[in-house]
């Protein structure tokens, strides 16, 4: 892995189904996720256990997911200033270093956090660590499944420790779509609605839509999505997924063909085959 100011590790070929040994960066970034996966483990727990809650208690209800997502962010912020004590946070709940930072972790607690909120064991923690505005390395874990994704720049993508790679699939009708919808319920609805509209006129396979920002673009690098777009993610959404995506042969930019950097931003990930097929689609609706 490239790290500022340090030896490099050699690139592993695309051959190579061995993982190699983590980086001290990685073995802090998998002890942190795990570590905010179990405060998320117990909350889910607690709030399967009593059930959807009433509209009248809605409040109590989000309170406990909002006090699940701070936790989850403080043990995984402690995890890793175990190792690296002078690196910087940004953070979804009380971090917010920029972006550029020489040494920056970049952390969702809880991505996914309407499927929690209602008890659909479908969502993630996301960790990542970025040298000066570049991607090193990246954990998105699913807690519910027991899966790990990691990743590190030039060593490849792995999925519980199995090299993984996007498809090949050329051509969007043999391949399905994921989309995410921001909570805007104006023209940015309207905008994405109007581009899978468009999408399906290419008989692609279907649309997916699972709410879970990272848990979508990992599956592109397992090859099971042939790509994926959303028209509003913060930077914790995607910093860890976007290593995985890469590193599995991923293309990552925003939905106009941008340079993908550490803002909130469109996002358009694909096994790369697709990537202008799909750019010429979502980036005519990307003017909202």
């Amino acid at each position: 892995m490239t790290r500022c100011g340090q030896p490099n590790d050699p690139p592993i070929s695309m051959t190579n189904k061995t993982q190699p040994q983590p980086s001290s960066e990685l073995c802090a970034a998998l002890a942190a996720a795990h570590a905010g996966a179990r405060i998320l483990s117990e909350y889910f727990a607690d709030l399967a256990a009593a059930g959807i809650r009433t509209k009248q208690k809605g409040e109590q209800y989000q309170g406990i997911v909002t006090q699940a997502d701070i936790e989850a962010e403080h043990a995984i912020v402690a995890e890793i200033k175990k190792a690296f004590p002078g690196h910087q946070f940004l953070g979804e709940e009380e971090h917010s270093a920029k972006p550029d930072a020489d040494h920056l972790w970049v952390i969702d607690p809880l991505d996914g956090t309407n499927n929690f909120a209602h008890n659909i064991p479908h969502f993630a923690v996301s960790v990542a660590y970025y040298c000066n505005g570049e991607p090193q390395c990246g954990v998105v874990l699913d807690p519910s499944r027991g899966d790990t994704f990691t990743a590190e720049q030039g060593r490849g993508a792995w999925w519980n420790g199995e090299r993984v790679e996007v498809n090949q699939h050329a051509t969007l009708p043999e391949t399905m779509i994921a989309a995410g919808f921001y909570y805007d319920r104006g023209p940015m609805m309207k905008a994405t609605l109007a581009a899978i509209e468009e999408l399906f006129e290419q008989n692609i396979h279907g649309i997916r839509r699972f709410g879970t920002a990272a848990l979508d673009l990992v599956q592109v690098g397992l090859g099971r999505f042939g790509g994926y777009f959303e028209y509003k993610l913060s930077p914790w959404d995607f910093a860890a997924a976007r290593i995985f995506l890469t590193e599995a042969g991923g293309k990552i930019t925003t939905c106009k063909g941008e340079p993908l950097t550490l803002t909130t931003s469109t996002v358009l990930a694909s096994n790369s085959l697709l990537h202008q097929p799909m750019l010429e689609i979502v980036k005519k609706h990307a003017d909202f």
